[in-house]
């Protein structure tokens, strides 16, 4: 996930992360974009972003039915 501190929509979009991780464990990575002027500019007002395996799913929330049906398909080798 993509965040910066601070963020109110980053702490809900962990918390939903966190919640989704509870029943099906991923491993959860999250990079701050401030200070990084190029991650910035690509994530900068679009945070939070969260990714699974390297592709865009979610920007700003998360739909925790979305993201538990994304990690139980990488989890199922689908």
């Amino acid at each position: 996930m993509y965040s910066r501190p601070r963020c109110g929509l980053c702490d809900r979009a962990r918390e939903v992360i966190f919640a989704v991780a509870a029943r099906t464990p991923f491993q959860f990575d999250e990079v701050n974009v401030e200070g990084d002027d190029e991650l910035e500019l690509r994530y900068g007002l679009r945070v939070p972003v969260v990714l699974v395996d390297g592709a865009e799913l979610f920007e700003v929330t998360v739909d925790a039915d979305l993201l538990a049906a994304a990690v139980g398909a990488r989890a199922a080798g689908r």
